[in-house]
This record gives structure tokens, sequence and C-alpha cells, in this order.
């Protein structure tokens, strides 16, 4: 297994950083990717992951809640920092047009910038979207034959943006949102359409504790170690072995990620 979005700068990991990690390896995990959402976050995950050598890689870039931010200082920084050897891929990038933290025009200037760092650079993307979908495709799309792959993460869309991500070649992160049987039903329908050397498995820990997980963790955190019951509810929705899924699904994330 391979846990492709773990945001484990965040401040409710602060105390047991180290014991998170050696309890997904325990339970499995063979590697995680870090998130980087803001540049603050973006410095802290490249350090982060750089403790953690052939475990954990990282990500540079800014958010669309945090695009506001960006500015020539901050994108030099984050080219600076996608240049290192641990940090693997551009983003988290991308617009949320259903918060609008950031306004729109700012959400659009800050994807716009990443999308063409990651060209000059030959960087995957690392991408997010919500309540967005068709201006995320306009300014996504030419983009997509400069960069060597990409991933929707996170992804809890409906079936038209799910066909339109793959049509495109995009790899789709699914999380445990598959484990909620009030707000996970959509989701649950349409895991069996991916094709397998798209799917991609991911956390989003410390966010989206599995709904259905026993005994739920007295602190409501979600983690990397509780991967494999991620995908155990995947393999099952899609009628395969999670072991061999969780094989699969390693290999698409080191062939994303370039570490083949």
């Amino acid at each position: 297994m391979f846990d492709i979005g773990v945001n484990l700068t965040n401040r409710q990991f602060a105390q047991d950083r180290h014991d998170v990690v050696s309890r997904a390896k325990l339970a499995g995990v063979n590697g995680m990717l870090i998130t980087g959402t803001s540049l603050k976050e973006s410095v802290a995950a490249s350090q982060l992951s750089s403790e953690y050598p052939d475990y954990c890689w990282s990500t540079a870039g800014v958010h669309p809640h945090d695009a506001s931010s960006w500015n020539d200082d901050c994108e030099q920084q984050i080219y600076q920092l996608v240049k290192l050897p641990q940090v693997v891929a551009v983003g988290e990038c991308g617009l949320d047009f259903n918060r609008n933290f950031s306004t729109p025009a700012d959400q659009e200037k800050a994807f716009s910038a990443q999308l063409a760092m990651a060209a000059e650079l030959n960087m995957p993307l690392f991408l997010h979207c919500r309540d967005a979908h068709h201006r995320f495709i306009e300014l996504l799309k030419p983009w997509l034959s400069k960069v060597p792959a990409a991933v929707v993460h996170c992804f809890t869309d409906n079936r038209q943006a799910l066909e339109a991500y793959l049509a495109l070649g995009l790899y789709v992160g699914i999380t445990g949102w598959v484990c909620d049987e009030r707000r996970g039903l959509e989701l649950r329908e349409l895991v069996p359409l991916i094709a397998a050397d798209r799917l991609l498995l991911e956390t989003d820990a410390p966010y989206l504790l599995p709904r259905d997980l026993t005994p739920k963790p007295t602190s409501r955190r979600n983690e990397p170690a509780y991967m494999a019951h991620i995908l155990e509810q995947v393999a099952k929705l899609r009628n395969e072995d999670p072991h061999q899924l969780g094989e699969i699904t390693q290999q698409n994330a080191y062939r994303l990620l370039g570490l083949v």
C-alpha cells in the first residue's frame, strides 16, 4: 500500500509524528506522500519527508484556499522547493469554488502559475477540485501533454467528472469517503468504474476518518495506519483481492511520482 495524501505537518500530529509513521509501517503502508498546501506547509512537508528517505516524499504548492498568498516571492520559493529530491510533485493546487476562501480570480492565477511550473520542471501534478469542474478542466487540459502525470486527489465528484478525468488520462485518488454509508453512496457506485491502472488510495489524514472504522479512535483523527481499512472497502466494492489491489495501487503511485 502507498498513501498518496497525508497532511503529516498538521498540528494534530504535533505530538506523535514519529509514532504515526511507525504505525503506518507496521500496518503495511510501504510509502506515503506528505502534502504541501501553502508555502509554509510545503517547507515543513519537504523537511519532514527528508527525515524518512525512501519512505516519505512530499509535494510543494499552494492550495486554492491559500491562493491569495500567491505572489512572486511565494512562486520563487515553491520553485526552489520542487527541485529538492524528496519533493516529487507540484501541488496541492487547483480550484475550490465551494467556499472561496480565496477569490476565484486568485485561485485561477495561482493554479495557472503552478501548472506552468510543473510543465517547465517536468513534474507531476497533485490536484484539488471542488465545485469547479468545468473551469478546472479548461485551465488544466492545455498543460496535460506537458507534464508526466497528474492525480485528482480526494475525488468525491459525480460520474460526469470521473469520466472526464479518466478520458484525460488522470489518476484518481480515493479516500475513506467510500466508508461513509451516507455521504459516500455515489462514490461507492463510481469506484468500480476506475481502471485499475488509474486508481490511487489515500487517507487524507488527519481528515476523513473512515466512518465505519471500529473501534473508532477516541481522538477522531485519521492516520495512515488506517489505509488497510480503506483498501479493504475499495477492493470489496470492486470485487477484487485486496492484496493484489494494494500492490497495483502502490505501483500506480510509484509511476505517478516517478519513483520507479
